[in-house]
């Protein structure tokens, strides 16, 4: 379909218009510009554009500054949170559902989305609230909608919105895991195509002013994925596209070491770009590769703080104990860090905090102590931070025993040491997050990321490593999470494959 159809479509009068839109073909352009027409056309309420990732926002907000007054723009976990805390007495809820879902752990938001579903559905006033508000909402990567967000944006739709719906299938890689999870999924996709007008984009222009061929060529294995066969390595590769074979020697499965002839290529293509991307499955393989190249690249942390709500939630949940408040820390810094193990620090830091920091000590021993005491003498946030504080000193310094300490999340790290300024972590927490959505960083020139924090990024070099049958098995998921991870770059994109334990969507 034409890019001028679609935008025609976008402009109709239909209530919902649903585009198929695989990464890279001008999906954010498409978005961004009918927010921009919509805004222009609008007497009363604003534009809500709905994202799934903060990475996302920032690129809408880039593209629609102009019209930024008449554009709201969020993910639909924030809309979730931000009617759940309007209703909160109605859903039986604190009034700060938030603090309230992250506290109760795993499963809490999802049953936070199925409340605010349920109250829509229960009082479409609500709904027709929110539509007066919002006339017009744009749903982005509509296909990690859980079934609850979607029935959240149609709510709006029902309640008059005019909703357009921009998504993929093939770019499926939050949610469920399993083949049925997948397949329920791209059932209610094709269902939301049957019920309002339909378009696709096809014109690949990310790679416009990159690698033309390497942008068919992705386009091409995306097809390839959705139809279930393998991508063929075997002949002639477009410009852009790289192969090397490594065999990972590492015993661990989260590591990653190889033999000196092998990482001279990788070395090489890290050395010669000015930027590029290293992207993997795992959070724990991004630690391993951060290690893997000394430390001289760094991990994109993208927005969610996952170490870090971990610890708020601690904190809160035992302020005034010292010796949980000092177990947190440890486990928090075996999250963040390498080098402050339990056995090297860790153990002996709670010990301390239990004895009372009482025995004369002196070296390592003694600077342990000292840390202990700030979490003795303030067992909250502020002694936290304080200890976490003199640790960086510790280690920027050299101290004996804690030179070795590495620090690979850092914004992570620091932001728990900037909690200490708040009266309390939740209201600590909530205040960074706040600005680091305002903010939106992006990643720094060279990084490493996990494929789902790059969800919505795009590159000029992007690396992919490793590529074998561990982390790319041949299920729907997996599919779906390698097209993501193949679609990023512009210029160059380089596999690093395996001979002894190839994934089964190449062939070799």
């Amino acid at each position: 379909m034409r890019d001028e159809d679609v935008a025609v479509l976008l402009d109709s009068d239909a209530s919902l218009v649903v585009v198929e839109a695989p990464a890279g073909c001008g999906k954010t352009y498409q978005g961004a510009n009918y927010a921009k027409r919509a805004a222009s056309g609008l007497s009363d309420g604003r534009v809500l554009i709905l994202t799934h990732t903060h990475a996302a926002c920032g690129v809408f907000a880039k593209e629609t500054r102009e019209q930024h007054r008449k554009v709201e723009i969020r993910t639909i976990d924030s809309l979730i949170v931000q009617i759940a805390s309007a209703y909160h007495k109605s859903l039986d809820l604190p009034p700060d559902p938030y603090r309230w879902a992250r506290e109760y752990g795993a499963g809490s938001f999802e049953q936070l989305g199925t409340l605010v579903a349920r109250l829509l559905k229960r009082h479409p006033m609500i709904s027709q609230a929110l539509a007066a508000r919002y006339p017009v909402v744009i749903g982005d990567e509509h296909q990690d909608s859980s079934p609850d967000q979607h029935a959240t944006i149609m709510a709006l739709n029902a309640a008059g919105a005019h909703v357009r719906i921009f998504g993929d299938p093939m770019q499926r890689i939050y949610g469920g895991k399993t083949q049925a999870a997948v397949a329920a999924d791209r059932t209610r996709w094709d269902d939301l195509k049957a019920a309002g007008a339909f378009g696709e984009l096809e014109n690949p222009h990310r790679w416009c002013d990159g690698s033309r061929e390497l942008g068919s060529w992705i386009l091409e294995a995306r097809q390839v994925l959705k139809d279930g066969s393998q991508i063929d390595l075997t002949g002639t590769l477009p410009n852009g596209l790289h192969i090397h074979f490594a065999e990972n020697q590492a015993q661990q499965r989260t590591g990653f070491q190889l033999n000196t002839a092998q990482r001279t290529p990788l070395d090489a293509a890290i050395n010669s770009r000015v930027q590029i991307l290293v992207l993997t499955g795992e959070n724990d393989l991004a630690t391993s590769l951060r290690a893997f190249w000394n430390r001289q690249i760094p991990i994109w942390e993208g927005h969610t703080r996952d170490a870090l709500g971990d610890l708020v939630s601690a904190m809160s949940a035992n302020a005034d104990s010292p010796v949980p408040i000092a177990e947190s820390v440890v486990q928090f810094l075996e999250k963040v860090a390498v080098g402050f193990s339990p056995s090297s620090h860790g153990n002996q830091l709670i010990q301390e905090v239990q004895d009372g920091c009482a025995k004369k000590r002196r070296g390592k021993p003694a600077h342990i102590q000292n840390l202990g005491r700030f979490i003795l003498d303030q067992p909250n946030h502020v002694g936290v931070g304080k200890c976490l504080h003199h640790l960086w000193a510790l280690r920027d310094g050299g101290t004996p025993g804690f030179e070795n300490i590495k620090i690979d999340y850092t914004r992570e790290y620091r932001d728990a040491v900037r909690l200490s300024e708040f009266v309390s972590p939740e209201d600590g927490l909530a205040e960074i997050n706040r600005r680091r959505t305002f903010a939106r960083p992006m990643p720094p020139a060279k990084a490493i990321s996990t494929i789902h924090k790059a969800k919505g990024l795009e590159c000029d070099h992007a690396m992919i490593v490793p590529c074998d049958t561990s982390r790319f098995s041949n299920t729907d998921y997996s599919r779906c999470r390698l097209y993501v991870a193949l679609s990023r770059a512009k210029r160059s994109l380089t596999l690093i494959l395996s001979r002894n334990n190839p994934s089964p969507l190449f062939r070799i």
